[in-house]
């Protein structure tokens, strides 16, 4: 087995700058070769540009339910950021180790793949498994193109494991988000006529208005859950854009 501690796995895998707008593989094979190297069974799942992918990897019966680890590999931008030490290198001070994706979600992973490596040793009753998946911080993309294969794979886990940081506090729920787009449209003139034409962002901010009323009406009417910070279900207009010149009716 791999001598690999996961404090050293981690200085390893913050080194591949796996920021969502690049490719994720260089980091990906090489705990493809780690693995492998210890005879843990891998599947790679790549994107359409086949520069970035999904790993999957097991130990155990495969024809058991097991426990899934899952996690994913990218990390968000550093730019305009300001870093007092190298955010692609593994910095140790005072028992903490800093980089870029050393919580989100990377020190995580390198647990992970440790646990992986410790249980290959053994004779499993029920397999472990672990999901690398990427462009999670753009909209959780990349786990998308490996479900059906995991569907198809495996026996549906008994429970899964995500590593998302939570103050090393165990989050037993989440309450899951749904994103829409609007489209307001009106009639363009000249300002100097604007009550004659419907305007585009009027129509928007009475839209944002009725989203505030379901907020409320939400809020103290709807269903309340007093295991979460905001125990009611939570509604919010995060971002709006319109218009092409003062002078002009949207």
């Amino acid at each position: 087995m791999s001598d690999l501690s996961s404090v050293a796995l981690l200085s390893k895998l913050i080194a591949f700058d796996t920021t969502s707008y690049k490719s994720n593989l260089d980091l990906i094979l090489y705990v493809k070769d780690i693995l492998e190297q210890n005879g843990i069974r891998v599947e790679l799942n790549l994107n359409t540009e086949q520069n970035k992918a999904n790993l999957f990897a097991s130990v155990g019966p495969i024809d058991q339910p097991g426990i899934l680890l899952s996690g994913h590999s990218d990390v968000v931008p550093i730019e305009g950021q300001q870093w007092n030490s190298p955010a692609f290198e593994a910095t140790e001070k005072d028992g903490n180790i800093y980089g870029r994706g050393t919580a989100d979600m990377k020190g995580f992973l390198a647990c992970a793949i440790v646990a992986m490596l410790k249980a290959s040793q053994y004779e499993l009753k029920r397999p472990l498994h672990l999901c690398m998946s990427y462009d999670e911080e753009i909209g959780c993309i990349g786990v998308r193109g490996i479900l059906d294969q995991l569907a198809a794979t495996i026996v549906s886990p008994l429970m899964c494991v995500i590593g998302e940081p939570t103050m090393m506090q165990l989050a037993l729920a989440h309450k899951g988000k749904t994103v829409f787009r609007a489209t307001c449209c009106g009639e363009e003139g000249h300002s100097a006529l604007a009550p004659k034409y419907v305007n585009a962002i009027h129509v928007a901010s009475k839209l944002v208005e009725s989203l505030q009323n379901v907020q409320t009406h939400l809020r103290e009417h709807g269903a309340q859950d007093s295991g979460y910070d905001i125990p009611y279900t939570t509604v919010h207009v995060g971002k709006i854009a319109g218009g092409t010149a003062l002078n002009i009716v949207p």
